[in-house]
């Protein structure tokens, strides 16, 4: 699929900026462009793989550089999301959201996901694609199990507080660390937050629905409880093995129920 006209634009823009770096080995694009269902609203996430000698010295400079191959607002590294590889940009205007993750040519082929390359100096990338598997780690099940219950204390103390944005917090952080990524393991897809939930997995997301709550202390316990019960549901219907922690499981719920009731 084509992407957007806007995001269509910017890439023949920015390409044959790119290239004329003589340390750009490639450049290949991931994310929905790739998958092949972008939109308007989609981002565009960008890989440039840089010559490995040269790699220091990119990464020095990379907001210069990307001020030299696009129109850039706004932009900055991405250590919240565990990848300082990554510049997270505002380009424009019109505004567009465009990530540009710089890689070593030697880790170009290490993914989890398929990128399209753009542009191939020599070669190279295809190549390392073709000669490397992708690799798509599974959604680790007992690391959650062994801090789920405690998270669930966690938010039955703040209930009992009436911290109430605390709680509010605390349900987004569970959609997005547990129950989303568990979400979209049911159909096959990569477990990545929430994202997308509404069109590739509608009827978890129909019950995801259950976790949001309204300003009001006794609608926040309701929405704990029911992520309580999707994830017991959802981890009873997989076929992975783990260790259930029933003993925490037991106490964290009950004291869950007493602070709610």
């Amino acid at each position: 699929m084509e992407p957007p006209s806007l995001h269509g634009r910017f890439l023949s823009d920015v390409l044959p900026r790119i290239r004329k770096d003589p340390r750009v080995a490639g450049v290949a694009v991931a994310g929905s462009i790739a998958a092949g269902h972008p939109d308007v609203y989609s981002d565009v996430d960008l890989i440039v793989v840089i010559d490995d000698e040269a790699f220091d010295g990119v990464m020095a400079e990379r907001l210069e550089l990307i001020g030299s191959w696009a129109d850039l607002v706004a932009g900055f590294t991405g250590e919240h999301v565990g990848e300082p590889r990554l510049i997270i940009t505002l380009v424009g205007p019109p505004l567009l959201h465009v990530d540009f993750k710089f890689v070593r040519a030697s880790g170009f082929a290490e993914r989890i996901e398929d990128p399209e390359v753009l542009w191939d100096r020599d070669g190279g990338l295809a190549r390392a694609l073709a000669e490397q598997m992708l690799r798509t780690p599974p959604l680790d099940l007992q690391w959650i199990e062994d801090r789920f219950w405690v998270w669930v204390h966690y938010a039955a103390t703040k209930l009992g507080r009436g911290e109430l944005f605390e709680v509010v917090g605390f349900l987004s952080h569970l959609r997005e660390t547990v129950l989303g990524p568990m979400a979209a393991q049911r159909v096959g897809a990569l477990p990545r937050g929430v994202r997308r939930l509404e069109s590739i997995a509608p009827d978890e997301a129909r019950d995801l629905r259950a976790t949001l709550c309204g300003d009001d202390l006794h609608d926040a316990g309701r929405a704990v409880l029911a992520c309580v019960e999707l994830y017991r549901r959802w981890l009873d219907d997989t076929a992975v093995v783990i260790e259930r922690r029933h003993r925490a499981e037991e106490l964290a719920v009950r004291y869950l129920r007493d602070v709610i009731g």
